[in-house]
């Protein structure tokens, strides 16, 4: 059973692989870095309402991937800052910045040991979809977010809904993935969300998961108070390519007569400094 080390290596090698891929290829519409070189902005209203105004704000965006997402806040106004356990893909994002012509800096690191000189800099630390299933310390990812931001500054974190992480498929439906727990999930990947057709070199990885309450319990330990916790039913992505689509355009999760949530989003503060007040 490979222990956490082991774990962090075989999904970097993932994210290497896939850095290199996403973007790459006139067929990948997931990631369309000439229509995001055009101006199309690639984030969602769910992240985009959490975060509120970020004119002027420093950011923090963790597993930023190549980039794309951290360039997209910089152009709504913040000073931004990305940061990638994967080499290949802080190259990446460096070479997008300067092809977009946005500043941006970019950090590799594990995000569960962010580096000290990231402390207390931030207004907002932001994570989205597919952030913290390769995570093996879920407590050691919320310490490191809390103690990036700056007092009174907020975590937004959006991600695949644990109860959507259990079901692998819808028809029949099967469910073979724990609801919660941490404990390591091995799996191995044959291919890409972002071209589900594109055959790539399987890649063994190690998967964790979690529940809400162990989530938003590790927020609570780092010391951030929570100010919002949502659960989405609709949404405006198929995160894992298997959902419905209803005439209204977002994507449901069907459970008997109802839906269960896909996502769900968490907005989290840091305690704000004290005010003096006069004897």
């Amino acid at each position: 059973m490979p222990n956490g080390e082991d774990g962090l290596a075989l999904n970097r090698a993932l994210w290497d692989q896939r850095a290199r891929i996403h973007g790459s290829t006139p067929s990948d519409r997931f990631y369309d870095v000439e229509s995001f070189l055009a101006g199309r902005q690639t984030l969602y209203a769910v992240e985009r309402e959490l975060a509120g105004d970020v004119t002027g704000k420093d950011l923090l965006h963790l597993q930023c991937h190549f980039g794309m997402d951290t360039l997209n806040w910089a152009r709504l106004g913040a000073r931004v800052t990305g940061v990638d356990f994967s080499p290949v893909a802080i190259e990446r994002a460096r070479l997008l910045a300067g092809r977009a012509g946005l500043e941006a800096t970019f950090v590799e690191a594990d995000t569960q040991r962010l580096p000290a000189r990231l402390a207390g800099r931030f207004d907002l630390v932001v994570a989205t979809y597919g952030v913290l299933c390769w995570i093996a310390d879920v407590k050691a990812w919320m310490r490191g977010a809390a103690m990036a931001l700056k007092p009174g500054g907020s975590l937004v974190l959006v991600d695949l809904h644990p109860a959507f992480q259990t079901v692998a498929s819808l028809d029949p439906l099967v469910v073979d993935w724990p609801y919660g727990g941490g404990e390591p999930q091995h799996e191995t990947e044959t291919g890409t969300y972002a071209e589900p057709g594109l055959a790539t070199p399987a890649q063994d990885t190690v998967q964790y998961p979690y529940s809400l309450g162990e989530i938003v319990t590790a927020a609570a330990e780092a010391g951030l108070t929570t100010q919002h916790l949502g659960e989405h039913v609709a949404t405006e992505i198929d995160p894992r390519g298997f959902l419905r689509q209803s005439e209204d355009g977002l994507y449901r999760l069907p459970f008997g007569d109802s839906h269960l949530p896909v996502l769900y989003s968490l907005r989290a503060e840091s305690p704000a400094p004290a005010r003096y007040r006069a004897p």
